[in-house]
């Protein structure tokens, strides 16, 4: 499928979109929705990872965000990948084999090799920064890219997660906290129950914490980092306080990270949640996608 191609209003770069399978599991055909850039090139490339409670949605999502990026010269490859129940690790070796995929074909970007970040929302945000902590994880590289392809790895330079769930074991304690508690959320059960059955365990939720890994010394890639949080979201940023640490969980993570040694910074919006619609974004949403661009351009800047 390719669409026409076309300007936005917010960027002044034209752009074509396409989908592409980059991988199959039987009858199940993952796809890439591809977001390349006209011109000379090559171009800056995001791979994106929706949310959706690690269950639900797929590479559709979030095409304000897609259409914005790619409409100031920033490819984006919008990924499909396993999800639900079993969905961990096997989802991360989807995407740990698609950013090896894509980076075997940078062309189908209009990019390089070696102009690769990675993006994701809430659940996908999680997706995003743990498969950049743990590009050599032997799990998540275990499907190998076709015979005659390249050597390449998972690295990645840049990360940029929007209300990303950093910490699944403490989304997962404080969301069947406040189900049981008077005048309940109506998000929190759906939540609690999503989560469990796509980590099976309490075990397997700690295993994955990027937040976690962090606190509990495991050696990890530290690319540098945005974090966009909207602001009075009890969803993904409630109180989490930890050892030596009191704040939010967005707020822990950023600590955590910076701690390890990685370059992160946190940034509170009042209206991100604009770019999972079909709607313009808001002042305020457009004020954090131009921070968005600006970090990625300044991490992977074209210098030939």
């Amino acid at each position: 499928m390719s669409d026409p191609p076309h300007t936005l209003a917010t960027g002044t770069q034209g752009f074509d979109v396409e989908d592409a399978e980059f991988l199959r599991h039987g009858q199940v055909s993952l796809k890439a929705r591809l977001y390349r850039p006209h011109g000379k090139g090559p171009f800056p490339a995001m791979v994106q990872l929706h949310g959706g409670i690690w269950t639900k949605s797929d590479r559709t999502r979030s095409k304000v965000l897609h259409e914005w990026l790619a409409g100031h010269g920033i490819a984006v490859a919008s990924l499909d990948f396993r999800q639900g129940a079993g969905g961990y690790p096997a989802g991360l070796a989807d995407i740990n084999f698609a950013i090896r995929w894509l980076k075997a074909n940078p062309a189908r970007l209009n990019s390089r090799a070696d102009l690769f970040g990675i993006s994701g929302g809430s659940s996908g945000g999680h997706l995003a920064i743990l498969a950049a902590m743990r590009p050599d994880d032997a799990r998540y590289s275990a499907i190998p890219l076709p015979d005659g392809s390249p050597p390449l790895d998972a690295n990645l330079r840049c990360v940029v997660m929007f209300w990303p769930v950093t910490n699944p074991l403490g989304r997962y304690h404080n969301a069947r906290q406040l189900s049981m508690g008077a005048n309940p959320p109506d998000w929190a059960k759906e939540t609690m129950q999503l989560s469990l059955a796509y980590w099976q365990t309490e075990k397997r939720m700690s295993e994955g914490s990027p937040l976690l890994i962090l606190e509990r010394g495991e050696w990890v890639a530290t690319p540098p980092a945005l974090l966009i949080q909207e602001t009075n979201d009890p969803k993904h940023d409630y109180p989490d306080s930890g050892p030596g640490f009191s704040g939010t969980a967005a707020q822990r993570f950023a600590d955590r990270y910076a701690r390890a040694g990685g370059e992160i910074k946190l940034t509170y919006y009042d209206a991100p949640l604009d770019f999972n619609t079909g709607e313009p974004p808001r002042p305020e949403a457009v004020e954090a996608l131009e921070s968005v661009v600006a970090f990625i351009h300044r991490q992977m800047p074209i210098t030939d």
